[in-house]
């Protein structure tokens, strides 16, 4: 034996397990589940958007038969903070939460120009690759000391660029350039953040160290150039020279060859002082001498 129950619905229970599926800059995808399952008709929810930094608040309705609801929120802000609240139409209990939207990216670019008493940071205006950045909304910048561990603001600015005055020697100092914070500093952009490590050389980490790459480069390969062309000089100078004497010494042996023996001979010093003592004095001839050709 068995009996069948059918369960009367309870309109008044809350939706389940609201939560996000995705969060962008201007909108937001949210799901949840009908507070019962298999509706047999069409169930009206009331989608409530509290914008917590705005202090405004905005009603949606969404009629859906499905046990499974996705819902997509929109015209939202880039870096906003939210409450969506989700119940049925008839008021009942309500299911919430809390939604952060992707701020606004950091400027690319950050660089720094030094000048004589003061710096100069620059950076690519962030409308570029935001189409929901305005450039009347400007930047913000701000300095951290890490000797004396204070965070400055430095001020704002609708320009790319920025003056940075009044900086102390041996300090070492980090700026952050971002879309400029709204409504009590609540709804801002991503900062880019550059150090400057030394006065009067502006650089991040990473740009030291490539600097410091090429700056060896540059003193490394000019050296082994010079080392390079003395020795080719050195190697030409070597070579010029053994020809040189190679010549010299041909020349003194030809000088010297007895076709005879087929050899060259040397006489030391003494053999040709002798030679010279023991060969007769030639005189010259008299011309009433006549001469005898044998």
């Amino acid at each position: 034996d068995y009996v069948v129950v059918k369960m009367i619905p309870d309109n008044r229970l809350p939706p389940r397990h609201l939560h996000a599926v995705h969060t962008a800059k201007t909108f937001a995808v949210i799901k949840w589940e009908s507070p019962y399952d298999s509706p047999d008709q069409d169930m009206l929810y009331a989608v409530a958007v509290k914008d917590l930094v705005r202090k405004t608040d905005k009603i949606y309705k969404v009629k859906s038969r499905n046990s499974t609801v996705e819902y997509t929120i929109k015209k939202l802000e880039p870096g906003g903070k939210y409450h969506v609240i989700v119940q049925l139409g008839n008021m009942s209990k309500e299911s919430s939460m809390k939604i952060n939207t992707v701020p606004l990216s950091a400027p690319d670019a950050l660089k720094i120009i030094t000048e004589n008493d003061h710096i100069l940071l620059f950076w690519k205006s962030l409308a570029l690759k935001e189409s929901n950045f305005n450039e009347s909304r400007g930047y913000e910048i701000h300095m951290f000391d890490s000797l004396m561990n204070i965070t400055a603001y430095l001020g704002n600015t609708t320009d790319n660029f920025f003056k940075v005055s009044n900086l102390k020697i041996g300090h070492n100092y980090s700026f952050t350039v971002q879309a400029r914070c709204l409504y009590g500093g609540q709804m801002c952009g991503e900062p880019a953040t550059l150090l400057y490590d030394e006065l009067g050389t502006g650089k991040d980490s990473s740009a030291t160290k490539s600097g410091q790459a090429t700056d060896v480069a540059a003193i490394v390969v000019p050296v082994l150039f010079l080392l390079l062309v003395t020795l080719g000089i050195g190697f030409v100078v070597l070579y010029m020279r053994h020809r040189r004497l190679q010549s010299s010494f041909t020349a003194f042996a030809n000088s010297h060859y007895s076709s005879r023996l087929g050899s060259a001979i040397f006489s030391s010093g003494d053999d040709l002082g002798d030679e010279d003592d023991e060969a007769p004095m030639i005189t010259g001839f008299s011309d009433d001498v006549p001469m005898v050709i044998a």
